[in-house]
């Protein structure tokens, strides 16, 4: 019965210690990003038990892009320093399934159609 109540807590533990480190690369990705052209800056910030991606800054406010417009949705985890959700394109005003894949102060979103077979990424990096 010890060794059960010892592998018991020493489980909790572990679930507990794996929590943390999904919440903390969703703080890794908490904050703004430039994107690899400098047109823009997305800030991404928690939304609920996901992670959101708001425009901050754009180079040329002219265009189809918005400032405040909200491009990343319902980003929620799916393995290490992966998130799945949705990505709205001002350009052509569509929605797509998105992803984001976080590599130390790298960020790369796509997004997606046809159930992934054709995706556009694009590059991010950190700007705080």
């Amino acid at each position: 019965m010890r060794t059960l109540a010892a592998f018991g807590l020493a489980g909790l533990a572990a679930f507990t210690l794996a929590g943390a480190a999904t919440r903390a690369s969703a703080q890794e990705v908490v904050g703004v990003w430039e994107r690899d052209t400098g047109a823009s800056r997305v800030r991404f910030s928690k939304c609920g038990d996901a992670l959101c991606g708001t425009i901050s800054w754009l180079k040329d406010p002219n265009g189809p892009a918005k400032l405040g417009q909200r491009i990343f949705f319902d980003m929620k985890p799916n393995g290490a320093n992966k998130w799945n959700g949705s990505a709205f394109n001002p350009e052509d005003g569509k929605t797509y399934s998105g992803t984001m894949t976080l590599s130390g102060n790298a960020l790369t979103t796509a997004g997606c159609v046809m159930g992934g077979l054709i995706c556009r990424t694009v590059k991010w990096s950190r700007t705080n």
